[in-house]
């Protein structure tokens, strides 16, 4: 952002134009991030300000209409030119034709209908009725119709609690009255399909249109990933369209289920932000601002001391990216204070960790390799701890901060086969005799991935060498969500689920299990699992950082490496955000196998090149 210096008169000048023209400029917190402050109001149009100003809460997203892209579903009877809701309307009802049945789609008895809007968005649903027929117990001149999001073809079908259908966080199932020449919005919620049906036998309606309200920050991709390996494309795409979708009013974990910030989950989802979307001031929001205010010490990051940890790696992860000291001076007094909660759970040998601890839950019952991968962490947040006090020169908490990550070191814990504990374990460098943590990440490939920690694992992968096998576990992991009909990535995922198991996509064939509804773990059971979770993305990040090889050695990117991975992969171009631009990066494989690296970054960035 620049800045320019104006006289008083052209100050005087420019605050008269804003007023009269109704414009707002907002003064960012940083320069580098995207978007405004979530409390500051938009002006109000002229002879409202006085009533309704104080009240006034501008929402930072945008909304769109869509129509839907196939009808996957109707009923055998009462139902009438469903193909018309694919077309598009005038977006207001038009009483010339308000009777005529020929030309729009008719709801009668024993009417339904499952609408397809073509990938998972974030949103409402909106029905606009040309004319109807109110049923006997209507209240009014309207007609009752009930309406059922999902994220599965399966979950839109499902009544509340069967297989897990739920109606907590959103409601997926809900009954709506529709006005005659009149139009109802509901719900807030993740979903791809929207079921219709009519409620009573002696009503009839006939829609003017039926459609989806997509609502999202508009945030352009400012990263970008194109290979010649269309799969992985595929990949990186889902991960970055999972992401979007979870960054609402703050950053959710989930777009249908929780959608409430947990900052376990915050991690992954910062990385693929940054490396996708760039510095954002709802990323900031809800690491710093919603954190403080929510969860003041000696109260633990949502209850929970390990997730404290993972906000503290991750505010040192965004200033690695950002370089920015007013971030880490706006955080300290609370980084400080939380060292102080941490230091006591850490023994005279080294061995660090909490009563209580939770990682993920497919770990949640191995309490070894709890004990393990939280002590990981303890080292990984101290390390932060020290590069943070070091940039607001507080000599004492860096000198602290390195002997204590130091001291944890020393400390060397089994990852016990485990593959969470082992990823952390691989990347504080905590190393022990035998079996490598490596080597445990790596054993068969996508075998016993998690989502959350799938991230970790193909970060420790290319930590230890492995890169072709991270390559692979993203075809094979994540990919096989894609082959089933995924447009987002979900909460967990296992290999195991496919067998005997439907699309997500179509109505579960008999003979076949439900991909959604009949299977899930934990608290993800059935239809309760969520198929949009920002801690699922991890793999664009990942690709960003280790296939086009781009990382920080200095932050903010004042000095940067390119150091790409091929693989078996042909070709690689792509893009990755930085403070002072994009980082554009094209890498070719010659017929000797040699790989031509051309990278291209703003001259704020002193950039080295490593040959593969």
């Amino acid at each position: 952002m620049t800045l320019f210096r104006l006289s008083q008169e052209r100050l005087t000048l420019a605050v008269a134009l804003l007023v009269a023209t109704s414009l707002l400029c907002v003064c960012y917190a940083s320069s580098f991030a995207q978007s405004v402050d979530p409390q500051t109001a938009l002006p109000l149009p002229q002879g409202f300000g006085k009533d309704l100003a104080p009240n006034a809460v501008q929402d930072q997203r945008v909304r769109q209409y869509l129509y839907p892209k196939r009808i996957v579903w109707t009923s055998e009877q009462g139902v009438a030119n469903p193909e018309l809701l694919l077309q598009p309307v005038l977006g207001q009802t038009s009483t010339s034709i308000m009777g005529d049945q020929t030309q729009a789609c008719v709801l009668s008895k024993g009417g339904a209908f499952i609408l397809d809007f073509g990938c998972e968005i974030h949103g409402s649903f909106r029905v606009e009725a040309r004319d109807l027929t109110p049923g006997a117990s209507s209240q009014g001149r309207s007609v009752k119709l009930r309406v059922r999001f999902g994220e599965s073809v399966d979950e839109a079908c499902a009544e509340v609690g069967e297989k897990g259908a739920i109606n907590e966080h959103s409601t997926r199932d809900q009954v709506i009255a529709v006005p005659w020449l009149g139009a109802v919005e509901c719900g807030e919620s993740a979903f791809r399909f929207v079921r219709v049906d009519l409620v009573d036998d002696d009503a009839r309606i006939l829609f003017d249109s039926a459609r989806a309200i997509f609502i999202y920050r508009d945030l352009p991709r400012l990263g970008q990933f194109n290979s010649s390996d269309e799969r992985l494309n595929q990949v990186w795409d889902v991960a970055a369209r999972t992401q979007l979708l979870t960054m609402q009013q703050y950053v959710f974990e989930g777009a249908k289920r929780d959608r409430l910030v947990w900052y376990g989950d915050f991690t992954p989802q910062t990385m693929t932000a940054l490396r996708v979307y760039g510095d954002s001031k709802v990323l900031r929001d809800t690491l710093g601002y919603y954190a403080r205010e929510t969860w003041p010490l000696p109260k633990w990051m949502n209850g929970m001391p390990n997730y404290s940890l993972w906000w503290l790696i991750t505010i040192g992860d965004l200033y690695r990216h950002t370089g920015d000291r007013a971030l880490v001076e706006e955080q300290w007094d609370y980084v400080k204070g939380l060292v102080e909660q941490l230091l006591p759970y850490i023994k005279e040998d080294g061995h660090a960790g909490f009563p209580n601890p939770f990682l993920d839950w497919p770990t949640n019952d191995k309490p070894q390799a709890l004990d393990a991968g939280t002590h990981a962490m303890f080292a990984l947040g101290f390390d932060r701890v020290a590069e943070m006090a070091a940039v607001v020169e507080d000599a004492k908490t860096e000198k602290l901060a390195r002997e204590t990550a130091a001291k944890v070191r020393t400390y060397k814990p089994s990852n016990v086969g485990n593959k969470q504990a082992a990823a952390l374990l691989a990347l504080a460098g905590i190393e022990k005799s035998g079996e490598s943590n490596v080597d445990v990440v790596a054993k068969n490939g996508a075998e016993n991935f998690s989502t959350f920690y799938g991230y970790y694992m193909l970060e420790a992968l290319s930590e230890g060498g492995a890169d072709q096998v991270a390559l692979d576990v993203c075809r094979d992991y994540w990919g096989a969500m894609i082959d089933v009909g995924a447009t987002t990535f979900w909460e967990d995922f296992d290999l195991k689920w496919l067998e005997n198991a439907g699309r997500i996509d179509e109505r579960t064939p008999e003979g076949k299990e439900s991909l959604h509804g009949d299977r899930g773990a934990y608290c993800y059971i059935g239809l309760r699992h969520s198929l949009c979770h920002g801690w699922a993305s991890g793999p664009a990040a990942w690709i960003s950082a280790h296939v086009l090889g781009v990382t920080p050695t200095e932050p903010g990117f004042t000095k940067a490496r390119v150091k790409p991975f091929l693989g078996d992969l042909d070709w690689v171009e792509g893009d990755v955000p930085t403070p002072y631009g994009q980082i554009h990066v094209r890498c070719d494989k010659n017929d000797d196998g040699s790989i031509k690296v051309q990278a291209v970054a703003p001259k704020e960035i002193e950039l080295e090149i490593v040959q593969p």
